[in-house]
């Protein structure tokens, strides 16, 4: 009997300890949780509220930038069947400026022009997808005393993407922004498309667009009847079509034709 009752002194004894570590751990929960609520007068504030909010501002953000996406991507694929304005028409028509443009297709161009066209602005024209890897990074060597490029890297593709979907200017964002759209629109456009867009949208003069208006304004004849030194002389005054003139060539612009010349009978585009 002693042996019970001293058991039972024992069991009352230990349950009398959990019993008091229970009362002190929910004192210790009743603690922290006083700690944490907000001060008497100050709503709770939840943070789902916060977490649903931050949700809803990334969702729109990813919307946006696939709107933004899908732009340039829409107007490719519409470029890939109807003819394009460029954003130097557009900027002349909002001024009142007037603009000469006849949509004249490749194969009413004469073969000598895009055979020019390449050999002065980019040789490679068949063998990218849109870039020119090679000479761009060659370009980038290629510094002067205070590390600006010698020269340029714009394949046509490039050139086309921002006479159609960027803005003129230097800048290093719209140079960004060619990469990448030039890379798509070699998978959207066809060379052959591309070398037409080309040569329908690039400036060859004040309000001057495309190369039938630029071969009926200098030559007097359609696109279709060029020659091969009327096409170098075109190709001659593209990087500067304002301050250059075809029918007239300066010695800068005849020396500079007679090259474009030599190097279009080596040139070659099978993908056209």
């Amino acid at each position: 009997m002693g042996i019970r009752a001293g058991g039972r002194t024992r069991s009352r004894e230990k349950a009398r300890v959990h019993s008091g570590d229970g009362v002190a751990s929910r004192r210790s929960r009743v603690q922290v949780e006083a700690e944490d609520a907000p001060p008497a007068g100050e709503p709770a504030v939840s943070a789902a509220p916060r977490r649903r909010w931050l949700r809803k501002l990334v969702n729109r953000l990813i919307l946006v930038l696939l709107a933004l996406a899908a732009i340039p991507l829409g107007l490719m694929l519409l470029y890939a069947v109807a003819p394009p304005v460029s954003n130097l028409m557009l900027a002349r028509w909002f001024t009142g400026q007037p603009v000469t443009r006849i949509w004249t297709p490749l194969e009413r161009i004469a073969p000598s022009l895009p055979l020019a066209v390449a050999a002065s602005e980019d040789a490679r024209f068949c063998q990218h997808h849109g870039v020119d890897w090679v000479e761009l990074r060659a370009a980038i060597q290629d510094t002067d005393e205070d590390g600006l490029p010698t020269r340029g890297a714009s394949t046509l593709t490039m050139q086309t993407v921002k006479n159609l979907l960027l803005w003129q200017g230097r800048s290093p964002v719209r140079k960004a922004l060619e990469l990448p759209l030039a890379a798509l629109a070699d998978i959207v456009w066809s060379k052959r498309r591309t070398m037409e867009l080309y040569l329908n949208v690039a400036e060859w003069g004040d309000g001057i667009f495309g190369a039938e208006a630029a071969s009926q304004r200098y030559f007097r004849k359609s696109a279709a009847r060029l020659t091969p030194g009327e096409s170098a002389r075109l190709a001659a005054v593209l990087p500067n079509p304002i301050r250059y003139d075809a029918e007239k060539p300066s010695r800068y612009v005849a020396t500079r034709a007679g090259r474009i010349a030599a190097r279009a009978r080596q040139q070659t585009l099978p993908c056209l």
